[in-house]
């Protein structure tokens, strides 16, 4: 394999990486926001309505960074395979994910969420 193809390798390797850590990251700041909008919901003097609609966006925009996730998921897989295919041989760690969790392959869509 060519210089040129191992750099591009490891460059992609690192990018996908940094990407589903950020994936990460945002689901874990959206936990910590529902966290305080809902620690401020038990503020006796709000009542307990206030903020509902809110959070029910909030939910929204948190099965669509899981999507999210997922596909990031799917692509990493899809790399590793490329990887097997052409890299055969080469040292390095495979990424190994489990089908049940990348799904079909053909899977071109996550189920729909319902618009809030």
């Amino acid at each position: 394999m060519t210089d040129r193809i191992r750099t591009d390798a490891q460059n992609m390797k690192k990018l996908i990486r940094e990407a589903e850590a950020l994936a990460d990251e945002s689901m874990i700041a959206f936990a910590r926001l529902k966290l305080a909008m809902l620690a401020a919901r038990q503020n006796p003097g709000v009542e307990v309505h206030v903020g509902q609609r809110a959070l029910m966006r909030l939910n929204q925009a948190e099965a669509e960074a899981m999507s999210m996730s997922t596909s990031l998921l799917r692509v990493h897989h899809e790399l590793s395979k490329i990887a097997r295919e052409k890299m055969a041989g080469d040292e390095g760690q495979e990424t190994e994910i489990p089908e049940t969790i990348v799904g079909s392959v053909t899977a071109d869509k996550e189920p729909s969420i319902a618009r809030v």
